[in-house]
């Protein structure tokens, strides 16, 4: 079945002066136009190409990369702001409408802005800015797998709305995350739960023991920009300066300078942390 949005690898049924036509089978076929077709492609073998639909509203494959398929999402820039919606470059010569109604908010042209791909009621492709509406639950992956997800929306009080591969539900909770995230990002974290709905809850942090020895070099680089001393120990600092200072929870700070203490690297004083310095052999 030849679907609207979809990148799908058809076969060459004829060609005409204007294109070539590619399908399953006789029945059901789509247009690549002419000025797309490779020069040395024959009847009958195969070619990979996204369909959408013309500025006549009329089935059309191309050849070239779209930023997005259906369900997916992308950083998009908005070419300009029209009375039905405003358009966005997506890669392919007719630009991709997101209608007022999809805007969560009002768009800038020149401006980037998470966008989902979906197919209206008529099967026309447009952009949506209500990306967790679209977004699937049925991901393959289990507890402690690592995944790449898109961040495509910051909550003051839930945390960081991430989706996975561009297309699966996921979130990192506010209380995990001890650095600042931005729009568009792209984040490397592992799952920590995978819900009853299907929806993963992420943490950008590796298990206890294997994030330590990360956390430690990190504190042991802030110690050098502290010319050696931090004026703090592991049980008076507060929580917001570790995070401030070193993106960590107070419980990984104080176990990476446990670990540190335990390698000989620092010594702590009733007041300060302090890097052990190797006496130079003479």
């Amino acid at each position: 079945m030849i679907q609207v949005g979809t990148k799908q690898t058809l076969q060459v049924i004829n060609r005409t002066e204007f294109g070539i036509y590619l399908g399953e089978g006789k029945e059901e076929k789509v247009l690549l136009p002419i000025k797309q077709v490779p020069e040395s492609i024959q009847e009958g073998e195969k070619l990979t190409v996204f369909i959408y639909r013309d500025s006549k509203d009329r089935l059309i494959a191309t050849t070239r990369e779209p930023m997005l398929v259906l369900g997916e999402v992308a950083m998009m820039t908005v070419k300009e702001v029209t009375p039905i919606g405003a358009f966005l470059d997506w890669g392919l010569e007719k630009d991709l409408l997101l209608p007022y109604k999809e805007q969560k908010h009002t768009v800038t042209p020149g401006e980037q802005y998470p966008i989902c791909l979906y197919a209206d009621k008529s099967g026309r492709l447009c952009g949506t800015m209500k990306i967790y509406d679209y977004l699937r639950t049925d991901s393959p992956y289990q507890k402690d797998d690592e995944v790449t997800g898109f961040v495509y929306e910051l909550h003051n009080t839930i945390g960081a709305f991430v989706a996975v591969d561009r297309k699966y539900h996921a979130v990192i909770p506010k209380k995990e995350l001890y650095e600042t995230l931005s729009i568009g990002q792209i984040v490397t974290a592992r799952v920590v739960e995978v819900r009853s709905d299907g929806k993963l809850n992420l943490n950008l942090r590796k298990k206890s023991y294997q994030q330590m020895e990360d956390d430690a070099d990190v504190i042991l680089e802030k110690i050098k920009e502290y010319s050696g001393v931090l004026p703090f120990t592991d049980k008076s600092v507060d929580a917001q300066r570790v995070k401030e200072e070193f993106h960590l929870s107070k419980n990984a700070f104080k176990r990476a300078v446990g670990r540190l203490l335990k390698e000989g690297k620092i010594k702590i004083t009733d007041t300060t942390i302090e890097q052990v310095r190797k006496e130079t052999k003479k």
